[in-house]
């Protein structure tokens, strides 16, 4: 029977209201364990019971689900302790009433210890169980699993493999020796040396001729298919089956039913990729006469019709104990009652959450709480039970007094959950969660550090508590419910020991300390630690108004490799966009910093200046400030703001001075003073990255070579310096200028550039590969629809220099093609960019390509003659005109052969005089024919060629 809420019922006069009562008992579960594997026990010895039926509905499977963190992986090792002997059953539990035979063989496989769960582990560490509890070879599985062995893994022994791992330390290294001893005693049986080719191919020819030499193994009437199967991980899964019938096949004094027990199921499958899923299920399926125990964060859904076809058995039929309550109904004291198999633990799901507040308060058949408050309660609570309960008490408590129940009601925390959180906790460990609910994460010896204590037990104590999330892979692994330290941090706290003010500012000077001190004594560069102290460090100086200290430092090291990892923080209620201590802007600076990757360049220099203006910051962070809105300006075009800010920072000489130089030769880059660039950039060295700055003004003369000449030693001195985000850069370059003059060579450097982009986040470094992508394929492009695309793109970023560079790249494109009216056109929209931004050399590059005149006198400044620079421009455009030609001399013999050409087939036909009259090129070029593709280069930008 359904348990009653009474306090609730004893809360109002309403006799209509109907209020259930939700409640965890571990005993319970247990209870459900010992009725679910006796039926198990009494279905498998039942005459009628075939383990080789593979179209029975299937009942050997018991799930327990709900929200990490609820215990749901101690129970599976309490169950599989309690399994393995009454010595280490809860006393509370009690006797199980199943018999002595056959015997219960719990086998645990954790699927979380790896964020690669394999199949063949789960595979061996079941028959890895048997073998140490039988001793004896299971001759069917076996010479299967051998043969799946040797071809998989060839040259590396089964036995050696067991040795590194840690299966054969629990269960010892009896399965290569039986398994040797099966395939031994098969060959024997068909006259042949103990080899698995041999016997594996005569094994199965005996078995399909039911020769008297394999009767042991003739019943098994699948046998012959599997070893007939290539033995990949997919027939694997299928192996089960043989490993049912072997048990199936046991003496009597012997007979055992394996009990698996599949903890944290939830990673072996995703509503688009059941991969891993599927092979489970096919386990569970091929061994009926074993019981399987799931633990997950949900339902499993197998009885769920619409998985057909992602799934190979689905639906109610085949899974009949799976299919539960379309709404869940309140956990009760008592032991459950029915034939389900899934069973709510611990947490709630949000979901499970709004339908659990649908269930506790009814009044005529209907929820009493409605549908929008329930999913505000819901959302509030992280789907922890107790809040859910009292949330129901104070909308009772809201109702009796004449009121009508708001979601405004349930923005304050309860008091109450503090108070049961602490009731059982020792003064250490009150003391320790307190300072713990400062942080989002912590280990062991920060939580020490930020409790002021001595000694590491009570904080081991701690994270065994319930309440106090586990993740083995997480920089730090534990965390508070989310609830349990929003309510420590804000809920009034009556208790005898709660903290003063001056409590929680200590707390939160140590641990700002604790955090600092693993981010100094760590071994090496570290950027996962460095982000992560940075992260809790900031968030603990701005809301406690403490000191710097470490931080200005780390600010440094996030800024100096130019990765930009994202620095999120919470906003303060009531503080949005107020900068009121040190820590304020220093969080701005940094969030404003990562930011500029994903904003416009408008809004990082606004919030700089929002920085700035404040006077929070000591000078050499004002200085990094100041540097940053200098580089958004130049991005922006603003090239005098740009270099008042440049000069005041190169001129100030602190950290940034090399790099405000390089600003300033930039600028002068941008202006066409080439000159005072070049004279900029032999000072620079690489504080400065003078290499770089070098490259740029050797690609703007159409000197390729010595544009990737300067480019490469820069590549390589960020190597040696170890600054992943400045090689990046630096390899970016490298590929644009291999684009404009060697097509086959920037496919590799744009691989590359891509392989060091990856984690780094770089927006104005990915453009320029992106433009470099399109480069390499100017004169052979369908449609422009791409570089519209990334036009609007690089404008939405702000950057004015990227946009001019696309544009030289169009112009390249058009040039090539002869198509001098086009050429104009960029020439008009470099112009415009000139205006907005100078770089007004870029639009006489595009007439020296197009060799068009100037308009007039060009207020350049080149380091070589303009003939000069006009003549190494027209000649990229005549070689790659050379490398076409050999492309269309090989569409022109396709075209004889009624063929459509390579670019047709990609993009559609091209229009009347698109290409046009080519020399002949050098036989060298003929790789280009299937490179020349628009699809290629759309998969490059991550465009479609539509």
């Amino acid at each position: 029977m359904a348990g009653r809420d009474l306090r609730a019922l004893f809360s109002t006069n309403d006799r209509q209201l109907e209020a259930g009562e939700a409640f965890t008992n571990r005993q319970g579960q247990w209870q459900i364990v010992q009725a679910a594997l006796g039926d198990h026990l009494a279905r498998i010895s039942a005459a009628s019971f075939d383990v080789e039926d593979l179209e029975a509905p299937r009942n050997n499977l018991l799930v327990f689900h709900g929200v990490g963190g609820i215990g749901k992986t101690t129970l599976s090792r309490t169950l599989e302790a309690a399994l393995a002997g009454s010595e280490s059953r809860p006393a509370r539990w009690g006797k199980p009433a199943w018999p002595a035979r056959p015997a219960l063989l719990p086998v645990r496989i954790d699927l979380a210890r790896s964020a690669s769960v394999d199949f063949e582990r789960v595979i061996l560490t079941i028959r890895l169980a048997l073998a140490a509890h039988l001793n004896r070879p299971l001759p069917a599985f076996d010479v299967a699993l051998r043969r799946y062995w040797e071809h998989q893994h060839p040259g590396e022994s089964l036995e050696e493999y067991l040795r590194r791992g840690s299966l054969a330390a629990k269960f010892g290294k009896n399965l290569p020796q039986q398994m040797q001893a099966a395939l031994s005693d098969v060959a024997q049986a068909l006259l042949l040396p103990g080899t698995v080719g041999s016997a594996i191919g005569a094994l199965s020819t005996a078995l399909r001729e039911r020769r008297e030499t394999v009767r042991a193994l003739a019943g098994c009437a699948r046998l012959a298919d599997l070893l007939d199967t290539e033995p990949g991980v997919d027939a694997l899964s299928y192996y089960p089956h043989l490993l049912a019938w072997e048990i199936a096949k046991l003496p009597d004094d012997q007979a055992v039913v394996p009990v698996v027990l599949l903890d944290a199921s939830e990673e072996t499958g995703a509503r688009t990729h059941r991969d891993l899923e599927r092979l489970l299920q096919r386990l569970v399926w091929l061994m009926p006469n074993a019981f399987f125990i799931s633990t997950g964060r949900g339902r499993l859904q197998w009885a769920d019709p619409a998985l057909e076809g992602q799934l190979d058995w689905t639906g109610p039929t085949a899974w009949p104990g799976l299919v539960g309550q379309a709404v869940p109904g309140p956990r009760t004291a008592g032991t459950p009652t029915g034939t389900g198999r899934q069973v709510l633990i611990g947490d709630f799901s949000p979901e499970d959450c709004c339908d659990y507040l649908s269930r506790r308060l009814i009044r005529d058949g209907q929820p009493l709480i409605d549908a929008d408050l329930r999913t505000v309660i819901a959302e509030r609570s992280h789907g922890l039970p107790l809040y859910l309960d009292l949330a129901v008490l104070r909308f009772l408590e809201l109702r009796r007094a004449g009121r009508t129940p708001a979601p405004a009601d349930f923005g304050t925390d309860f008091p109450a959950l503090l108070t049961r959180t602490l009731a059982d906790l020792t003064p250490d460990e009150r003391h320790l969660l307190r300072a713990v609910s400062l942080l989002d994460a912590f280990d062991l010896p920060v939580a020490t550090a930020a409790a002021g204590l001595s000694h590491l037990s009570a904080a081991a104590r701690l994270v065994e508590r319930p309440f106090v999330r586990h993740d083995p892979f997480a920089l730090w692994p534990y965390h508070l419910h989310a609830l349990i330290r929003s309510t420590l941090r804000s809920a009034d706290d009556a208790t005898d020991d709660r903290w003063t003010d001056t409590d929680w500012q200590r707390a939160a000077a140590r641990a700002l300390a604790a955090l600092g001190a693993q981010w100094q004594t760590g071994s090496g560069p570290d950027r996962r630690l460095l982000v992560g102290c940075l992260r809790q460090g900031l968030a603990l100086a701005r809301d406690h108004r403490l000191e710097l200290g470490w931080l200005t430092d780390a600010a440094w090291a996030y800024t100096d490799d130019s990765v930009w990892e994202p620095l999120p923080l919470p906003v303060r209620d009531g503080h949005e966009g107020e900068l009121a201590t040190a820590g304020d802007a220093l969080a701005e600076l940094l969030s404003a910093l990562a930011r500029r990757q994903h904003e416009h360049r408008s809004v990082t220099a606004s919030r700089l200046t929002h920085v700035l203006n404040a006077g929070l910051l000591p000078a050499e962070l004002s200085e990094m400030a100041l540097y940053y809105r200098a580089k958004a300006h130049r991005d922006l075009g603003q090239n005098d703001a740009s270099r008042d800010g440049m000069r005041q920072v190169a001129d100030g000489g602190g950290r940034l001075a090399p790099a405000a130089a390089r600003g300033l030769a930039h600028l002068a880059r941008a202006v066409g003073d080439f000159p005072t660039a070049l004279s900029t950039a032999s000072t620079l060295g690489w504080p400065g990255r003078g290499n770089r700055v070098l490259g740029d003004i050797h690609f703007a003369h159409g000197d390729m070579n010595q544009a990737a000449s300067a480019f490469t030693t820069a590549r390589t001195e960020a190597e040696q310096h170890g600054n992943t985000g400045e090689q990046a850069i630096a390899q970016a370059h490298l590929a644009l200028a291999y684009a404009f003059t060697d097509p086959d060579r920037a496919d590799d450097e744009i691989a590359l550039a891509g392989q060091l982009l990856a984690g780094l986040d770089q927006r104005a470094t990915a453009l320029t590969v992106q433009v470099a992508a399109l480069a390499r394929e100017a004169g052979a492009l369908a449609d422009l629809d791409i570089a519209r695309a990334l036009r609007a793109e690089i404008r939405a970023a702000g950057i004015i220099s990227a946009e001019a560079v696309l544009e030289l790249a169009i112009a390249l494109h058009h040039a090539v093609l002869g198509e001098h009216d086009k050429v104009r056109t960029v020439i008009d929209r470099l112009h415009a960019l000139a205006e907005r931004g100078e770089y007004a050399y870029y639009a006489d590059i595009a007439r020296y390509m197009a060799g068009l005149p100037l308009s007039a006198p060009s207020p350049t400044t080149w380091l070589a003659t303009p003939d000069t620079v006009r003549t190494r421009w027209q000649q990229l455009v005549q070689n790659r005109r050379a490398l076409l030609g050999a492309v269309e001399l090989g569409v022109a013999r396709r075209a004889s052969t009624n063929k459509r050409p390579a670019h047709q087939e990609v993009c559609g036909p091209r229009k009347e005089g698109q290409w046009p009259a080519m020399a002949s090129a050098p036989s060298s070029a003929s790789t280009l024919a299937g490179r020349f593709l628009t699809r290629r280069v759309s998969a490059d930008l991550g465009l479609s060629c539509q």
